[in-house]
């Protein structure tokens, strides 16, 4: 995999974010808490779970061993916290709002000091449940940003049950 192409994704992944964001905005406190069915049933139960799994990923790659470990994004003060895949964050809208521009700015970053040496090596990484892996690292970027997409689906059709018209998926728009 070449560097621009994690530079592409992550373009995508701000772009699209930011205009998830715009629509979501307009959602009252009740529609962002209302359950639609799935297994993430809310709105702001899904911005959780994804900005918790973006924010876990970059916290694996900041306490790798060797190159990984080093990338100035990583000296940014958010990553003295942890998350639970447990928690629910975000109570009010605005609150995430305020939050996931942040850490799509910091993926961004990261991805734009990346090199191919970098996504041809492994990653040496626990999961939450502290189970051992070793993957290639430029696959588990690419992971990362179709979760990413995934669940942007998933908030497409919750905008829509909601009333919501929503069209923020287009990857040719940063092309």
């Amino acid at each position: 995999m070449q560097t621009s192409t994690v530079k592409i994704l992550g373009l995508y992944n701000q772009r699209a974010n930011a205009k998830m964001n715009e629509i979501i905005k307009t959602l009252s406190p009740e529609e962002w808490e209302r359950p639609l069915g799935g297994y993430f049933p809310s709105v702001r139960s899904l911005c959780s779970h994804t900005y918790i799994a973006d924010f876990s990923w970059l916290k694996r790659f900041s306490q790798s061993a060797g190159r990984l470990g080093t990338f100035a994004v990583f000296k940014d003060p958010l990553f003295s916290r942890d998350y639970s895949f447990s928690e629910l964050l975000f109570p009010a809208p605005g609150e995430y709002l305020e939050s996931r521009p942040v850490l799509d700015g910091l993926l961004m970053d990261f991805a734009n000091e990346l090199d191919e040496g970098d996504l041809a090596g492994d990653l040496h990484y626990s999961n939450s449940a502290g189970d051992r892996f070793s993957k290639n690292f430029g696959g588990l970027l690419l992971h990362v940003f179709n979760h990413e997409t995934h669940h942007r689906g998933m908030i497409s059709l919750y905008l829509e049950i909601l009333g919501r018209a929503n069209d923020f998926n287009s990857l040719s728009a940063v092309l």
